[in-house]
């Protein structure tokens, strides 16, 4: 099992044992875990093969703890699970995933209402029974009713960072079967998008039915769905399907390039076929009954006199236009990312010390990193105030002489407060090399005032960039109700930057934000938002979603050198 699985599963529990009532220390204790776990750098089941190291070494995980882990990855189940799962219908999962609802809550909705469904919850909101209850109200029964639709989602996608592992681990087991000449993965998968609803997997084979069987034989098969003679459905065990289509080698690219999609380009594809006299499918183009292409995507767009797209950009945007003038933007990549400028650390809510991240992200081929911790407002986690943002900086200084290759922007995220204004003053941040401003609460004011907030917060001369600028948690929570349009405005007109959050549950701005951005002139940080050292692997999910947006190397600001990004940062200050 990945740590991923292995944190999920312990969240679970912690999960179903607050649904219960149960012990908070208890229930504390496995979400602990299933961080410590999930933000370990190696995977667990290497910790416990070595003689020399105990889970137990971990912070967070102690002997009970890491008994239960080792029983999860050596059998593949946990009975503590098992059990809590035979006493709550597993129905009961879906509610806990509705936003703000909380295991408490769902269980008192379980227990007076007999919830156990998305329908049911609905149902009882829909006929105000919700408002009736002790705690709720009728402003909570909304809520409810407004987040179902995340619920809903969250049952049938699973974010691209959690899909991708599977994908591979599924490509890595066909390949041992012997029979496989080509193979690719389509769909949502292979255009990027932030979630993924199940996985196109095509295959060039000698012998189909070996492939299909190996298919079968995958570990994490819970169920076949369907099997013919060119198609298999599988569910895996958490639920994501798995369709294997067998195709012939001169039809691949066809296949690839209609089951990649997305339904909106190939709307648009097949339009511009028939103005030509050509009909395309999944088969191939073809002129009357022959074909003509179909062997590789290349052969099928160049059919049409087109470039062969990148998959992220397969959307019916703007491609096709671009296209026809030439002018096909060359998407961002990783390798040219340079800096990391949004982690924090353990002078917050970090698990990495300022040194630790940098010695990690220069390992990962970066050149500076801009350790932003939070403001005094997000007391929870320790945000510093004046005098120990000013030692920390003191520490970043003393750090900076002595590293060879990389550097350190002395930065802060700074909280955007609910009335409006910043939670330091002005002759602090002026000391900052780098200044990042975010709403963490008020975050359900109406528009024009959570609007107004932000704008002020770019107005402020020492400020850079906003942060995770609409608040949004893909599958679980929407978007601030924020005006954009108006934010990007004061961003264009002041100079200010906007941050493309990497972390796989924000990606936030979204694609089509990220492309209005680049339409305003407005620089894009890419940043990882790291919480730990395994945080700073996320930078490849916000470049993925940069592409989708059309961002060039050229429109993402820590693309730049350290020298360049100093200058830029001084001349817009």
């Amino acid at each position: 099992m990945t740590n991923a699985e292995i944190a999920a599963v312990l969240e679970q529990v912690a999960d179903l044992l607050e649904f219960q009532g149960a012990n908070p220390f208890r229930i504390r204790a496995y979400r602990n875990g299933a961080r410590a776990i999930h933000e370990l750098p190696e995977p667990v089941d290497q910790i416990l093969a070595a003689a020399d190291r105990q889970l137990t070494d971990i912070a967070g995980i102690g002997k009970d703890l890491a008994q239960k882990v080792a029983t999860l990855v050596e059998t593949g189940s946990l009975p503590l699970l098992d059990e809590l799962l035979s006493d709550i219908p597993q129905t009961v999962l879906s509610i806990l995933r509705v936003p703000g609802l909380g295991p408490k809550r769902a269980a008192i909705l379980y227990n007076e209402l007999y919830v156990t469904t998305l329908d049911e919850l609905r149902e009882v909101c829909e006929t105000h029974r919700v408002r009736e209850l002790k705690g709720f109200g009728a402003k909570t029964e909304a809520a409810i009713l407004k987040g179902l639709d995340l619920a809903t989602q969250a049952e049938t996608r699973i974010y691209w960072a959690k899909a991708d592992p599977i994908a591979q681990s599924i490509l890595e087991h066909l390949g041992t079967c012997g029979a496989v000449e080509q193979m690719e993965i389509a769909g949502s998968y292979r255009r990027g998008k932030d979630s993924v609803g199940d996985l196109d997997v095509l295959v060039v084979a000698k012998d189909g039915k070996k492939v299909m069987d190996c298919l079968g034989d995958y570990g994490d098969v819970a169920d076949v769905l369907l099997r013919g003679d060119t198609k298999m459905s599988v569910r895996l065990t958490g639920g994501l399907q798995v369709d294997l289509r067998v195709v012939p080698a001169e039809s691949f690219g066809a296949a690839l390039q209609y089951f990649t999609g997305s339904q909106a380009h190939n709307v648009a594809l097949r339009g511009l076929a028939k103005s030509r006299g050509l009909k395309i499918n999944e088969y191939g183009v073809f002129r009357g009954e022959k074909q003509i292409a179909g062997r590789t995507e290349e052969e099928v767009y160049a059919a049409l006199d087109l470039p062969c797209f990148p998959p992220e950009l397969r959307e019916a945007r703007r491609e096709f236009e671009w296209a026809e003038a030439g002018q096909m933007p060359e998407l961002i990549r990783l390798s040219d990312i340079r800096g990391d400028l949004h982690v924090h650390t353990t002078w917050t809510d970090g698990t990495a010390t300022i040194e630790e991240l940098a010695e990690a992200a220069q390992k990962r081929g970066l050149k500076y990193m801009a350790v932003t911790d939070h403001s005094k407002r997000v007391a929870m986690v320790g945000g510093l105030d004046a005098a120990r943002l000013r030692r920390q900086w003191a520490e970043i200084e003393n750090l900076n002489n002595r590293l060879k290759g990389f550097a350190v922007f002395k930065g802060v995220e700074v909280d955007i407060l609910e009335g409006g204004g910043l939670d330091l003053d002005d002759d602090v941040l002026a000391e900052a090399d780098w200044v990042v401003a975010s709403v963490h609460y008020g975050q359900n004011q109406p528009r024009e005032q959570i609007t107004r907030r932000v704008v002020g917060a770019l107005e402020n001369p020492h400020v850079h960039a906003i942060a995770h600028p609409t608040g949004r948690l893909i599958n679980r929570r929407n978007a601030y109700e924020i005006d954009l349009e108006t934010v990007l405005r004061a961003a264009r007109d002041h100079g200010k930057m906007l941050e493309l959050n990497a972390h796989p549950a924000r990606l936030d701005l979204d694609d089509i934000a990220c492309a209005t951005a680049r339409n305003h002139a407005i620089p894009i940080s890419i940043a990882t938002d790291a919480h730990s050292i395994k945080g700073l692997d996320s930078m490849r999910f916000g470049v993925l979603q940069a592409r989708r947006g059309g961002l060039t190397k050229h429109d993402v600001v820590n693309t730049s050198t350290y020298t360049q990004l100093k200058k830029m940062l001084a001349k817009r200050r």
